[in-house]
C-alpha cells in the first residue's frame, strides 16, 4: 500500500495561481470617437454623452443609445468606454454649433462671390446660430428672399457661374407643392448647372427643431385653415395677434437651440451640402 491517502488531500491546497482580472484600457467618449458595441454590432461614431449614456450614429444617420461601460471595441481592441474627463475637455478641439473643429482665431476670411439664400429671416438666423462660425471661416455670405416667389429672377439677375455659385434652401419642398415647382423651374434655366436649390419637408423653419429640443412630444397639427404659425402659437398657448408676437415666439423657440444636435438631420443634411456646393474648389 503507498503511505499517501490520495482521497484525503486537498489537491488545491497549494495553488495559489488565480487568473488575474482583465483590466480594460477607459477611452473617453469624445465627440466623433468610432467604436464597435459588442452585443449588436452597432459601429458608429460617438455623437453624444448623456449621464451614462452613449449616442451613436452609424454611416447612413442610424443612431443609438448605449449604457456606458465594458462592452465596445475600438480598433478591434476591447474597451471600457468612459464620460469624456473634464480635464482633458480643455485640450481637446473646440467644436462650433455645428459639430465642426472650430479653425484657430483669425481675422474673418473675406466673402466668397457665392451666395447662400434662405426664405425668410427666421431661416437666417437659425443657419447662422448654428452655422455662423463654418461660414465665416469659409467666407460664404446667406441672405433671405422673403419667400420664393421670386427665385428665378434672383437667379437670373446674380448670373451664377461655376465661380460665383448659388446655394437655396427651401421650406416645404415635397412632390408637387408650389415651392417644388418653383425650384424645377430654376433647375432647369440657363444657370441651373451653378444653382443647387434643396429643401425639407417642414412646413415652416419652426419646426426643424426637434420636439426633445421644446420640451414636448410632437409638434401641433395645425388645420390648413388656419396660419400655421398663428396656430402653432396658438397651441402653445402664446400671444398671436401682431408680428411682434410671432416674432418673440421665435426668439423663444430659436433660445431652444444651442447645437446641431437639436434640429432635425434632414435639415443638417441640406445645410451641408449647400455649403459643400458653394465651397467646392473651382
Amino acid at each position: 500500500m503507498p503511505d499517501y491517502d490520495r482521497y484525503g488531500s486537498d489537491v488545491l491546497a497549494d495553488y495559489k495561481r488565480r487568473a488575474k482580472p482583465v483590466v480594460l484600457p477607459k477611452v473617453p467618449a469624445e465627440f466623433d470617437l468610432v467604436v464597435e458595441e459588442v452585443a449588436t454590432d452597432f459601429c458608429g461614431s460617438v455623437t453624444r454623452v448623456e449621464g451614462r449614456t452613449v449616442e451613436l450614429e452609424d454611416r447612413h444617420g442610424k443612431r443609438r443609445v448605449f449604457p456606458l461601460g465594458a462592452g465596445f471595441l475600438l480598433e478591434g481592441r476591447a474597451i471600457e468606454l468612459v464620460h469624456p474627463v473634464v480635464a482633458s475637455r480643455a485640450s481637446a478641439p473646440k467644436r462650433t454649433a455645428s459639430g465642426s473643429i472650430a479653425a484657430p482665431e483669425e481675422r474673418a476670411r473675406v466673402a466668397r462671390p457665392s451666395r447662400i439664400y434662405v426664405e425668410g429671416r427666421h431661416d437666417a438666423e437659425l443657419v447662422e446660430k448654428v452655422w455662423g462660425d463654418d461660414l465665416r471661416g469659409e467666407g460664404v455670405v446667406v441672405e433671405y428672399l422673403e419667400g420664393v416667389d421670386d427665385l428665378d429672377a434672383i437667379v437670373r439677375e446674380f448670373a451664377p457661374s461655376r465661380e460665383r455659385r448659388i446655394g437655396v434652401l427651401v421650406d416645404h419642398l415635397v412632390e408637387g407643392s408650389k415651392e417644388s415647382r418653383i425650384a424645377q423651374a430654376v433647375q432647369r434655366g440657363p444657370f441651373g448647372k451653378h444653382v443647387l436649390v434643396v429643401g425639407h419637408p417642414f412646413v415652416d423653419i419652426w419646426q426643424s427643431v426637434t420636439p426633445k429640443a421644446m420640451g414636448i412630444r410632437a409638434w401641433p397639427t395645425v388645420p390648413r385653415s388656419i396660419e400655421w404659425k398663428h396656430g402653432i402659437c396658438e397651441a402653445f398657448g402664446w400671444p398671436h395677434d401682431s408680428q411682434a408676437d410671432i416674432a418673440r415666439a421665435w426668439k423663444r423657440i430659436l433660445s431652444r437651440v444651442s447645437t446641431y444636435t437639436d434640429l432635425e438631420p434632414v435639415l443638417l443634411g441640406r445645410v451641408e451640402q449647400l455649403i459643400d456646393f458653394v465651397t467646392e474648389p473651382q
